[in-house]
């Protein structure tokens, strides 16, 4: 099965190449991610913003597959290394890669790539079975962002007191959102 930017990319422009349309994917997909990023809500007792990076992951990953969900992840993450201001507020630089919230970018790539795996697998057609890919991808991010928090904060306690309470309720509401978007997106392709 295929997903959903790259159907709709080989019917509206069929005649430019794959590898074409596969890099045209891949760069919109880092851009999106780097837009998102720009929603930020500092909250004061945490390094870790409210941000709508995880939103545009879970798209990404579900829109453009596995590989090219992962590709985009990895060139934004290129992209703000070198000093683009695509980081949470506009934030750039290898700082951020290494800095508290190392953990959730590295997290945003192997989400991108584990949702892009059940998206090419139909989980994401569905508004039944969409949430299934978002919630794995979530818990993803998760992991590697708490742990990483926790590294750096010498706690794991308080990089979840810090790294994951907070944020529970906004990432269901961004899950819910794409699971809700990504079947209306198909169902208009098709119809």
């Amino acid at each position: 099965m295929t997903t959903l930017a790259p159907t709709l990319s080989n019917r509206y422009f069929p005649t430019i190449s794959a590898r074409v349309r596969d890099i045209f994917l891949i760069v919109a997909g880092s851009l999106l991610v780097a837009a998102l990023a720009q929603i930020e809500i500092p909250l004061p007792f945490t390094p870790v913003p409210i941000t709508g990076q995880t939103f545009g992951v879970l798209l990404i990953g579900a829109a453009l597959g596995s590989k090219r969900g992962a590709a985009a992840l990895i060139l934004y993450l290129i992209e703000g290394g070198v000093g683009l201001p695509f980081f949470a507020g506009g934030a750039r630089g290898l700082g951020i890669l290494t800095g508290a919230t190392a953990g959730y970018l590295a997290g945003f790539v192997v989400a991108a790539y584990v949702v892009g795996l059940l998206a090419e697998r139909g989980l994401e057609r569905s508004v039944r079975t969409s949430i299934i890919p978002f919630v794995v991808g979530t818990v993803i991010i998760y992991l590697f962002g708490v742990a990483w928090l926790g590294i750096s904060l010498k706690s794991f306690e308080q990089a979840i007191q810090l790294g994951l309470f907070p944020f529970l309720i906004g990432d269901a509401v961004k899950l819910i959102l794409a699971s809700l978007a990504l079947p209306a997106a198909w169902k208009g392709a098709q119809g």
